[in-house]
């Protein structure tokens, strides 16, 4: 009968305007500029800004800057807050640990503390900037979030690595889900960072997520070839999140230490030895004689070790600073950002070409 047709599934108006279905990762901390995000929306992904740890005026300035350079729909990433005030003695124990480091550093460590990276405040920053997606990490935003990001016309975008999270994010109401497999690099996208935490890998995630949502989905997690986006589009995404594939780019702001290790083979570890939260990155000195030692106790361990690791990346030494990386890190390429994306998808293609050839 005429009204008994199923709806048709969700669609992303950002996701189907893109010429090129690669959108850029937010990489917090440093390699994440608005030269880096007009670079990509330039050569037709989706650019994205990263807000975690910037302040919200600084914010409002990388997003003017990003402006300035390209007038194309462009993404935001925010954190969502922490889980909760860790435990102060395990935080203590960890200082202790650290404090050889910081003496023979010549820096004093930072106040561990819990805060919620001025989520309110940055959110309220983009009501006013009303970029195209709002993209969420670390958890599900209140709901009033996602209503608000929705009532200025922008799409929701959150981060799941389980079909348990896609079913929350889904009711939630996220417009895309941004599957994140264990061997992405950075932050796991977990919304508890707990022991029994999804290790599922990229594939097993799409199809999983893929099999129980009808949400567009973004793929993340070590894509560094044509070959791998094409991968990853055939198994149900409408786009790859790509960011160590960006790490050696001219416009990112990668450390001089960390695109010295980018470039090597040195494996990958899953840590908190950083931040407390557990992440991926190559393994250096700090992870191998603390990594074990480091509670879950995210942002206090993130803020305690702050200083310790910008005076790794100011003076240059890999073994004081988190090297976040895929674990396909070594096939990250240089050159311009623009030049890369345009690469990867044509390198893409023509996989998929070669694949249809073949049937």
């Amino acid at each position: 009968m005429p009204g008994d047709d199923p709806p048709p599934p969700p669609t992303s108006p950002v996701l189907a305007g893109l010429r090129v279905p690669i959108v850029l990762a937010p990489m917090a901390g440093g390699p994440s500029t608005p030269a880096l995000a007009a670079a990509v929306a330039g050569a037709g992904g989706l650019g994205m800004l990263a807000a975690g740890y910037l302040s919200p005026d600084r914010l409002a300035a990388d997003i003017a800057r990003l402006r300035g350079l390209d007038d194309r729909p462009f993404a935001v990433n925010l954190f969502v807050g922490g889980e909760g005030h860790a435990d102060p003695e395990a935080v203590d124990a960890y200082a202790r640990q650290l404090t050889a480091r910081a003496i023979a550093s010549g820096v004093a460590l930072g106040e561990p503390r819990f805060d919620d990276d001025a989520f309110a405040a940055k959110l309220a920053r983009l009501e006013s900037e009303r970029p195209a997606v709002v993209s969420f990490t670390f958890g599900l935003p209140a709901a009033a979030a996602v209503q608000a990001v929705h009532a200025w016309g922008g799409e929701a975008w959150m981060t799941v690595t389980s079909v348990a999270e896609a079913r929350a994010a889904q009711d939630r109401g996220a417009d895309v889900l941004v599957v994140q497999g264990v061997e992405a690099g950075g932050h796991r996208g977990v919304f508890h960072d707990q022991p029994g935490q999804s290790e599922l890998g990229l594939l097993a995630a799409l199809q999983l997520i893929g099999a129980e949502s009808p949400l567009p989905l973004v793929a993340a997690g070590a894509i560094m070839t044509g070959p791998a986006l094409a991968a990853v589009l055939v198994a149900g995404a409408a786009a790859a999140q790509l960011g160590t594939a960006y790490l050696l780019s001219d416009e990112a702001g990668t450390s001089a230490a960390q695109r010295a290790a980018t470039a090597t083979d040195t494996p990958t570890v899953l840590t908190r030895a950083f931040s407390g939260r557990t992440a991926r990155g190559i393994v250096n000195r700090w992870h191998a004689e603390l990594g074990d030692q480091a509670p879950a106790a995210y942002p206090e361990v993130h803020h305690l070790t702050a200083p310790l690791r910008a005076h790794g990346r100011a003076s240059g030494d890999p073994d004081l600073i988190n090297l976040w990386a895929g674990e396909a890190h070594a096939l990250a390429r240089t050159g311009p950002a623009g030049q890369i994306t345009r690469d990867l998808w044509r390198e893409a293609q023509g996989a998929l070409s070669r694949q249809v050839k073949m049937i």
